[in-house]
């Protein structure tokens, strides 16, 4: 049979690929290769779905390139369920577009089989086989696509942290040679002003000896307020009950 499939990568990229074992095995779709170091690259397992079966093929291929610019690809392998096997003998064939933006894959060869795989029809055996080339084909092409640019990183400028000691302190605002009166920064402007004036005329003796006046003066004890509260309310009864007396004493003696 022969198959051809577009693929929009220059042909020289993908016969890079193609000389490649590691990346001709990533382009074969659904391919288990083995864990074995010592195996070639190609061997392992394959599913492949014929008609309305699937099959699980255990085997191996190769790759190598011809003179004329071509590649040959050949592989066998074996049923894991059951007695079957087949056979592959592929030619690729690279023809480069006109416009040089792609290239076709020309793949022509021949297959035998037995076992599970006879059981589907020659025309459903066909279509698996071409459905496998083209995705082998799309592989070969992802492969050879050139890898993304790296993203470049901007220099970031590190900048050292200042130790706390080396961290410059500004000056105070209390300078040495501004008189700052404490009285003002205690006391509120009005109150000092207030406290100025009561002082104004008295020596300083009085001033230190005398006791606080006015809002500065320290609040009278209960008990005092209460006495002179009943003093001041006293006098005048006593003066009132004086003079009724008087009065009495008078109407008797007229009576008299």
């Amino acid at each position: 049979m022969e198959h051809e499939v577009f693929v929009p990568v220059p042909a020289d990229r993908l016969q890079q690929v193609l000389s490649d074992p590691e990346q001709v095995a990533g382009a074969v779709p659904g391919l288990q290769r083995d864990a074995d170091e010592s195996a070639s690259p190609l061997s392992g397992r394959l599913k492949v779905r014929v008609g309305g079966h699937t099959i699980t093929y255990r085997g191996a291929a190769r790759a190598a390139a011809r003179g004329d610019g071509s590649f040959a690809i050949e592989g066998e392998g074996v049923e894991v369920r059951g007695g079957g096997s087949v056979k592959l003998s592929l030619s690729v064939r690279l023809a480069p577009s006109e416009d040089g933006t792609g290239t076709r894959l020309v793949f022509s060869g021949t297959g035998a089989g037995e076992g599970r795989v006879t059981e589907s029809s020659p025309q459903a055996v066909e279509g698996a086989v071409r459905r496998l080339l083209e995705r082998f084909a799309e592989g070969l092409g992802r492969g050879a696509e050139e890898p993304a640019p790296e993203p470049v990183v901007p220099e970031v400028e590190t900048v050292e942290e200042a130790s706390v000691f080396e961290t410059e302190v500004p000056p105070s605002s209390f300078d040495e040679d501004v008189d700052v009166d404490v009285e003002d920064i205690l006391v509120p402007p009005a109150e000092a002003a207030h406290a100025r004036r009561t002082m104004i005329g008295r020596s300083a003796e009085e001033v230190d000896h005398a006791p606080p006046r006015g809002r500065y003066a320290p609040a009278p004890a209960a008990e005092a307020m209460s006495t002179s509260a009943k003093l001041r309310w006293a006098a005048p009864a006593a003066a009132v009950v004086l003079a009724s007396a008087i009065v009495v004493g008078r109407a008797l003696r007229r009576r008299r």
